[in-house]
């Protein structure tokens, strides 16, 4: 009962290609994430002439993964795909993962800070408090904005600072990984901003520069607190204070390039 109820959250678009280019189909489904939030997948199978003898070609994109998670996912399919190498797969894999999006998540959670960094004391699965470095584009609705991640915060007892320097928005958070990894699901799911014609959006701009334990040499924020430094050396002088001057080395001066 269970394959059958799943089928129907598909939404399947046909690509039109030449017909010795073989097909493109373009699949949306909505599958549970980590904390069982509602994560969209839009899911492109290209399907060359000698499919199913050949594989097909794959491609992964969601709002709410980033880069390396949506490489991570269309690697494990490809390796899926192999398996049913000659014989119809498509289905076969959306269902596979539907099943298994959240393990594929969580564990490449586990490896990635950003996708530039080759920090190695990045993300680990291990328990206890966390600093995360977050970057903004832009805030349109700033007013707004600044009050909904004030609210987040409070909610999920993180500490730490929204900062802003020039064209720099910054938000650096302090707490439990688990309250970090439900802000982050909060940021890229709700409509907290607006766009140029001024209707509500979700956070498109957004980029996680870091995410680390905090270290014995590292300072606990004792709240949350919105910040404007006019200078470059206001805003390093934050991140001294805090013993994150190499995270402030490695990430902010690059954002003024």
């Amino acid at each position: 009962m269970e394959s059958h109820s799943v089928i129907f959250s598909f939404m399947i678009i046909f690509g039109c290609l030449p017909e010795t280019d073989g097909i493109t189909l373009r699949i949306q489904t909505s599958v549970k994430g980590l904390l069982d939030s509602d994560l969209l997948l839009k899911l492109s199978f290209h399907l060359p002439v000698s499919y199913p003898s050949s594989l097909p070609n794959i491609s992964i994109d969601s709002e709410q993964l980033t880069r390396a998670q949506c490489k991570e996912v269309k690697e494990r399919l490809l390796e899926q795909a192999k398996r049913h190498l000659s014989e119809p797969m498509v289905y076969e894999l959306v269902l596979w993962i539907q099943q298994n999006i959240k393990h594929i998540v969580g564990q490449s959670e586990t490896s990635v800070c950003n996708e530039k960094s080759t920090l190695s004391r990045c993300i680990s699965a291990e328990d206890g408090i966390w600093t995360i470095l977050l970057h903004l584009d832009h805030m349109r609705a700033k007013t707004k904005y600044v009050k909904t991640v004030e609210k987040w915060t409070s909610d999920l007892r993180l500490t730490g600072r929204l900062m802003f320097m020039s064209k720099i928005i910054l938000i650096l958070l302090q707490g439990d990984r688990t309250s970090i990894k439900e802000y982050l699901i909060l940021q890229k799911t709700s409509k907290v901003d607006v766009d140029s014609s001024g209707k509500k959006c979700k956070e498109k701009m957004i980029s996680v520069l870091c995410e680390t334990k905090v270290q014995s040499e590292h300072k606990r924020f004792q709240a949350f607190e919105v910040k404007e430094y006019s200078t470059l050396d206001e805003l390093q002088k934050e991140f001294e204070a805090a013993g994150l001057t190499d995270l402030f080395s490695e990430f902010v001066p690059a954002l003024l390039k």
